[in-house]
């Protein structure tokens, strides 16, 4: 079993105090911190850009990842690496070189994930599980904060957990889209281990306790 991973999103969060609320994530307990990056193109919003992440970086030492929600993700990689992201999530909808995307993000010193959107079949990233950290399942569809969980997701986290352990690869699942106490067993049973939560998290007393609280939720599920 892989370990159990809580990775807020910090969408939810204050952004005139981006900085203190890293912060207080990071005191929150958890594993790492996601920055939705969104062009407007690939999805419809804006969101992060590296330089805003880049100020960000010195209020904690809490990991941070990169989902790539853009049509190019090879664009803006060392920029996004340079501002202190340790993994980019690409978009496997979005590369039309996907092994060269990836083992570019790995040339720069980060660590390679592949996203999925709900529409996208697993079989798509059959081909690249041996060069990614990590492969993220949407099961929402990226754009916007506080959707609800698509459960029809469930049977492609399995497929690609099983597929993993065919080949003995060691690589994380994570999920992103509508995590929350209702919903993250399901996921977990399902074979995933990272959880990104946003909205759910944040409505709870305190961060502290909701990172507690899906981790636990989670480590039963799997269990």
């Amino acid at each position: 079993m892989r370990s159990i991973e809580i990775v807020p999103s910090v969408l939810p969060a204050d952004f005139a105090s981006l900085g203190d609320e890293c912060r207080r994530l990071g005191e929150a307990g958890a594993d790492r911190i996601q920055w939705d990056v969104m062009d407007g193109n690939f999805v419809p919003n804006l969101t992060f850009g590296p330089d805003l992440i880049k100020a960000c970086r010195t209020h904690t030492d809490v990991m941070f990842e990169a989902h790539l929600m853009v049509t190019d993700p090879d664009l803006l990689a060392a920029e996004y690496v340079e501002a202190g992201c340790e993994m980019l999530i690409v978009h496997a909808e979005t590369s039309l070189h996907l092994h060269r995307t990836l083992a570019n993000v790995r040339s720069l010193g980060a660590r390679p994930a592949v996203a999925l959107n709900p529409a996208t079949p697993a079989e798509t990233v059959e081909h690249v599980l041996d060069l990614v950290d990590m492969v993220l399942v949407m099961t929402v569809n990226p754009g916007f904060g506080g959707q609800a969980y698509l459960s029809t997701m469930e049977p492609k986290i399995e497929a690609i957990r099983n597929r993993l352990d065919v080949r003995g690869l060691e690589v994380d699942i994570e999920v992103d889209g509508g995590i929350s106490a209702d919903t993250i067993a399901g996921a977990a049973s399902a074979g995933a281990n990272v959880f990104i939560s946003g909205s759910a998290l944040f409505r709870y007393p305190t961060l502290a306790e909701g990172v507690t609280d899906l981790r636990s939720r989670a480590q039963t599920a799997q269990a």
